[in-house]
């Protein structure tokens, strides 16, 4: 059920020499796309970072080795990736010195991907990021009809695929990822010890969705200091636990110039956090929990679908906001976001002053896949 447009592009990029990157969280099926392009080809070389001989054997090394270790394997895929210090080093090594080996990687922690491949493999590497499950994935599953009968579920539990294809064990499920693999790749790669202020920090994330973010008031609920609090974030982010919009600010002098607003991946990851899975006719948080379903969904769609464009919230001083902006190439698109198809928005005048060519729409539960890239009318 990976994306169709993610699967034919990489499998384009199979033929030139370059290294491929996959990032994404721990569970969302980077394996499962490995095996879905190499399973019926012998010619491939499996190792897994998460092995202790596979990181001795990488870590330190040379290109006579890697010829040894490589032999005549042709494609060499390497899971787990960000276990192994300096494999940018080693990928570089192969890509210079063994032409003829495709090397792919990949990550479920950014950060050590990113710090140690960045620079080596400079001009050398295709990189994508896979996300959980997606709706316009599930509705070329199983339809439209059914996957939007479905939207209070995927409110709630969100699109990991075990949840999605074990709908009975969802809490179960979700409860495991977030013990087990949520702060893994964090706590290992960066000895952290204060893990119980960590997952306090992300509780009380949980909590601001679809608001501004302090790093002082979160310091002090969490009991830890700016700079840790925003170290925390920068890796919870490079993990694939959150993301970050920005304020967007171009000429009014009221506007908001440094604020953000932060997002989990997913909302089943949300509430297992804040372990509330109560149905959505006992919550109070509809609206944060509609907020970061469609700001993670579009995400999705910007990146399968290779769309560029920068992505903000608006807000000034005198408490004039948007819920979410694309800026694509200096055109504005303007979103508010309402779970109630009855309820009234509209363009706050200080934007349409300030920006008169922009656009407006309300997303609502009952319009949203347009919003998804999904044409059903």
């Amino acid at each position: 059920m990976i994306a169709r447009t993610v699967v034919d592009n990489i499998r384009k990029r199979l033929g030139d020499r370059k290294v491929l990157v996959i990032l994404g969280s721990r569970q969302v099926g980077k394996t499962t796309l490995f095996h879905q392009l190499f399973d019926a080809n012998k010619d491939v070389l499996w190792w897994n970072g998460d092995e202790s001989d596979v990181r001795a054997a990488l870590e330190n090394t040379s290109s006579a080795r890697l010829k040894t270790l490589i032999g005549n394997h042709r494609i060499l895929v390497i899971d787990e990736a960000q276990r192994i210090d300096n494999i940018g080093l080693a990928a570089k090594i192969i890509y210079d010195t063994i032409p003829d080996v495709k090397v792919l990687l990949s990550g479920s922690s950014a950060f050590e991907i990113k710090n140690k491949t960045n620079e080596p493999l400079t001009g050398r590497k295709w990189e994508y990021q896979l996300f959980p499950l997606s709706f316009a994935e599930m509705v070329k599953h199983h339809g439209f009809l059914e996957e939007k009968r479905m939207l209070e579920h995927r409110m709630i539990y969100g699109y990991y695929p075990d949840v999605v294809t074990q709908t009975a064990d969802a809490k179960s499920t979700l409860s495991q990822i977030t013990n087990s693999y949520l702060y893994k790749d964090i706590l290992m790669l960066e000895n952290i010890h204060k893990a119980e202020k960590l997952e306090r920090l992300v509780q009380a994330l949980a909590f601001q969705i679809g608001h501004q973010v302090s790093y002082n008031e979160l310091s002090q609920t969490c009991g830890l200091d700016n700079q840790t609090v925003e170290k925390y974030i920068d890796l919870l982010e490079k993990s694939f636990v959150v993301f970050r919009i920005p304020s967007f600010s171009r000429n009014i002098r009221n506007e908001l110039k440094k604020s953000r607003k932060i997002y989990f991946y997913d909302n089943g990851i949300r509430n297992a956090v804040i372990k509330q899975f109560n149905s959505l006719e006992l919550r109070d948080d509809i609206g944060a929990l509609w907020e970061n379903f469609l700001v993670s969904e579009r995400m999705k769609y910007i990146n399968y679908n290779f769309h560029y464009c920068n992505r903000y919230f608006w807000r000034t001083h005198a408490q004039q906001e948007i819920d979410y902006v694309e800026d694509k190439d200096g055109l504005l698109s303007a979103f508010e976001f309402k779970w109630n198809p009855k309820a009234k928005a509209k363009m706050p005048k200080a934007f349409s002053t300030a920006y008169p060519n922009s656009k407006f729409k309300t997303i609502h539960r009952d319009n949203f896949y347009s919003f998804l890239g999904i044409d059903y009318e």
